[in-house]
């Protein structure tokens, strides 16, 4: 959430940023300071009436036998004006908190402003190959190979889920340990992190209260099923206050993920491009306020040495403030082209969340003068599904074969997969 004494000291500078988001959403600026203002009348209302409720009760003792009575009325009196005032308090602070934690974060300076159309193409990497034979996609490939089975999963679990079977599971443990193992050999701690969280962890990353709509939960556990381990690998540290000679704290962690993909109606239906349950690895990265814009650019190299290393072309887009996740600052996405589709689509992202997360879970840094939050930041090293749709289709060969990129021919222990009828 945002710093409110940022806001209360430079509103505008608050909101000429929100503006960058789009329409409306400077405005709630002004309903925050409503809220702030009204809480803090009341706070000094509050005190006052203890100050004063302590000065009466020390009367009660000094007062006359045939005062007392009347003394006694009066605290009786006041102690129902306190609890009127107290109770007032605490929705004004509910209210508060309500107002403050649906503001997303301020964009970096440098975020183009606008929507998505408004994003902007940073470069290119690698050339799209022209194939001189009718392409296949993904979902054809994979079951020409005997990797995927989208016909079954429906029978099972219903639209928008998978099975990867034979080579396809393969496949993904090959890309996992392939990720994994360049990830540990550059410091990042490993980690497979529970899926399951309480409502704090999806409220400490920003997914709550803005984002429910996307997020699957259990009802008779009030559990949530995490879209990202950015949900559980963030709120590692929540609560906690670190000293600044361990940092920066980089994790990867591998998990499955869930989404309702509310809003994507007609989209991707075909295939393993956009589906309720996927699987990733994915960095997290906690470091020093100062450090942040650095560390945005080594976890984006990260994930354009890994696509270069699985031979993908692809773009980087520096992606628009109308939108940017409520908790990003700043995030550039990497785009595989998709030879079926034409077009680049995103297969990975990294986002600066700066303080936003850090203020929301408690986590702070032990600094000389004054403890502050650090700063949290988050990049997909593999988003298993879609990296194998833009695997399969950009070396798919002309007998419906996929070639194995050298990176990864040693994890998969082939250098070729060969259709399931071969």
């Amino acid at each position: 959430m945002l710093d409110l004494k940022l806001v209360r000291d430079d509103p505008e500078r608050v909101k000429a940023a929100l503006a960058k988001r789009g329409p409306g959403v400077a405005e709630q600026v002004d309903r925050l300071l409503e809220a702030d203002t009204a809480r803090r009348r009341l706070v000094t209302e509050v005190d006052a009436l203890r100050a004063e409720q302590k000065r009466r009760g020390k009367e009660v003792a000094r007062a006359a036998p045939e005062e007392r009575e009347q003394v006694l009325a009066g605290l009786k009196e006041l102690s129902d004006r306190l609890d009127e005032a107290e109770a007032s308090l605490r929705a004004a602070e509910a209210d508060l908190a309500e107002v403050q934690a649906r503001i997303p974060n301020l964009p970096d300076p440098a975020t183009p402003a606008g929507g998505e159309e408004d994003s902007v193409e940073l470069r290119r990497v690698g050339t799209p190959l022209a194939f001189d034979f009718e392409v296949r996609d993904h979902l054809e490939l994979g079951e020409l190979l005997g990797a995927i089975d989208t016909v079954r999963a429906a029978k099972v679990s219903g639209a928008r889920f998978g099975y990867l079977t034979g080579p396809g599971a393969l496949l993904e443990l090959a890309l996992v340990r392939f990720v994994m193992d360049r990830l540990t050999a550059a410091g990042f701690v490993p980690m497979i992190p529970p899926v399951l969280v309480r409502r704090e962890a999806m409220f400490g990353t920003g997914f709550l209260p803005t984002d429910e709509q996307q997020i699957f939960r259990t009802a008779d556990d009030d559990l949530y099923l995490a879209g990202t381990s950015e949900v559980p690998l963030v709120s590692y540290h929540s609560d906690e206050l670190l000293d600044p000679g361990v940092l920066p704290l980089r994790y990867a962690g591998f998990s499955t993920c869930f989404r309702r993909e509310a809003g994507s109606y007609g989209k991707d239906t075909r295939g393993i491009f956009r589906v309720h349950q996927f699987d990733k690895v994915e960095m997290v990265s906690f470091v020093l306020p100062d450090a942040s814009a650095a560390e945005h650019q080594l976890l984006l190299a990260h994930e354009e040495a890994i696509l270069q290393a699985l031979e993908l072309p692809y773009r980087v887009v520096d992606i628009a403030a109308g939108d940017l996740g409520g908790s990003a600052a700043r995030k550039f996405d990497c785009e595989a082209w998709i030879p079926s589709q034409g077009t680049y689509r995103e297969l990975t992202s990294t986002s600066n969340c700066t303080d936003y997360q850090a203020r929301r879970i408690g986590c702070r840094v032990r600094e000389p003068d004054g403890n502050r939050p650090l700063h949290t930041l988050n990049g997909t090293a593999v988003a298993v599904g879609r990296t194998i749709v833009a695997l399969l289709e950009n070396h798919q060969q002309p007998d419906g074969s996929v070639q194995v990129p050298a990176a990864l021919q040693p994890y998969l222990g082939a250098d070729l997969i060969q259709p399931s009828n071969k």
